[in-house]
C-alpha cells in the first residue's frame, strides 16, 4: 500500500481532545474524516459494543457537552442533539479499523494513530525538557526564576 497523507496531520491534531485526562477524538470528527454519517459510525460501535471497554470509548455527560459547545465553535451543531458524543481514546480509534472496513477508514486510521504516536512523543519530549529546565533552575540564582517561569509556561501542554 502506497503511503500519502490523506488527511494532513494538522486536521487530525486539530480534532484531539483533552477529555478525563485522556486524549481523544470524538464520533462526529471521526465519522467526518471516514466521510460517514456520525449515526452509521455509532452503528457500529453499538453492534460490537464488547470490543470498546471504558478505556476504549465513552460517552459524554451533559457538562461534557455543553462546555465543549460553548467553546469549541465547531460544536455548534451539537446543540440542540438529543445523544451525547462518544469519545474515543487511541485504542478505541484503533479498534474501529476493525469494524470499519473501506479502504478509507484504514487509511484514515493508519494517519490518527500515527498523529497521537507523534503527541505522545512531543510530550515526552517536553517532560524531558522541563526536567532539564528544573535541574538548570536549581544550578542557578534565583536572578533567572522569571525567566525558567516564563519557559515552564510555554512548554506546558494546554488543556481543555
Amino acid at each position: 500500500m502506497k503511503d500519502f497523507v490523506l488527511i494532513p496531520i494538522e486536521k487530525i491534531e486539530s480534532r484531539i481532545l483533552f477529555l478525563r485526562g485522556k486524549k481523544v477524538m470524538l464520533d462526529v470528527d471521526l465519522a467526518e474524516l471516514y466521510k460517514v454519517k456520525t449515526k452509521v459510525l455509532n452503528q457500529a460501535v453499538k453492534r460490537n459494543l464488547k470490543r470498546f471497554p471504558i478505556d476504549f470509548m465513552f460517552q459524554l455527560t451533559k457538562n461534557e457537552m455543553d462546555e465543549l459547545v460553548t467553546n469549541c465553535d465547531r460544536f455548534k451543531n451539537l446543540k440542540h442533539s438529543t445523544s451525547y458524543s462518544f469519545a474515543f481514546t487511541e485504542q478505541g480509534v484503533a479498534m474501529l479499523s476493525s469494524i470499519l472496513n473501506s479502504e478509507r477508514a484504514i487509511l484514515v486510521n493508519i494517519q490518527i494513530i500515527r498523529t497521537f504516536t507523534k503527541l505522545r512523543e512531543m510530550i515526552e519530549g517536553n517532560r524531558d525538557l522541563k526536567k532539564k529546565i528544573e535541574e538548570m533552575e536549581r544550578k542557578y540564582d534565583t536572578q533567572f526564576k522569571a525567566v525558567f517561569e516564563a519557559i515552564k509556561n510555554l512548554i506546558e501542554p494546554e488543556r481543555t
